[in-house]
């Protein structure tokens, strides 16, 4: 049997190991997007709405650590995390915990960017209308949050797309411990370099999968949302 073809029969068997690695790899990078969108939303809103000292600092800044490498961001956070660092005393080096943090400070810059550009145009649009109702700051936030829900999914879709490919920083940080803190894209790098293909090829084939289901729903949940805008 070839290679592929082996590959195949793992992930059709619901191979043990095969869905630890995968059911590891889907919490971390959920939580990461979670913690990420919790923080990253109403800033990205703030920073599209509001007028402040050193706003546009902010907003080069937030735009520019979009192209931080993975494995600066998993060495800070490994100096961080390390017995000699300010937070060695939590033992979270070498931890899933680790691997989400270093995560979330990935895709952070990525869902508040996006968040901005999807509520900026909405803003413009609602502005006077809002300042005619006279509505709370907090309240204003909210309400272009929802209005932009459509393409803050579809942010929020790229950035857990963008956590569940790394593999720098979540190598350097959770340690790629089996059981523990193997990951998809970590496990594929350790078992090519070892030969055993058939293991990496069925973990590729279940991440391209993802990938391209994360893309359909990306263009999905677009298309809808354009097509809403239409109608409303």
């Amino acid at each position: 049997m070839s290679i592929l073809g082996e590959a195949i029969d793992l992930v059709l068997s619901a191979d043990a190991e095969l869905g630890g690695i995968v059911g590891l790899s889907l919490r971390v990078s959920l939580t990461a997007t979670l913690i990420a969108s919790i923080l990253a939303i109403p800033l990205g809103a703030a920073l599209a709405v509001w007028n402040f000292r050193f706003r546009q600092v902010l907003i080069v800044i937030s735009t520019s650590l979009m192209a931080l490498p993975p494995v600066v961001v998993g060495l800070m956070i490994y100096l961080l995390l390390s017995r000699a660092g300010p937070l060695g005393s939590y033992g979270i080096l070498f931890t899933p915990m680790a691997m989400i943090i270093a995560q979330s400070v990935l895709i952070f810059p990525i869902v508040l960017a996006l968040t901005r550009e999807a509520i900026l145009p909405i803003n413009r649009d609602y502005k006077n209308l809002l300042d005619a109702l006279n509505v709370t700051p907090v309240q204003r936030l909210k309400t272009l949050i929802w209005d932009a829900r459509f393409a803050i999914v579809t942010a929020l879709l790229a950035g857990f797309g963008r956590a569940l490919a790394e593999v720098g920083a979540v190598i350097i940080v959770g340690g790629n411990i089996a059981g523990f803190t193997r990951v998809m894209t970590t496990t594929i790098a350790l078992e090519t370099s070892k030969g055993n293909l058939q293991l990496a090829l069925a973990l590729g084939i279940i991440l391209l999968s993802i990938a391209f289901a994360i893309n359909i729903l990306i263009h999905w949940i677009s298309s809808f949302g354009r097509k809403y805008q239409v109608t409303r």
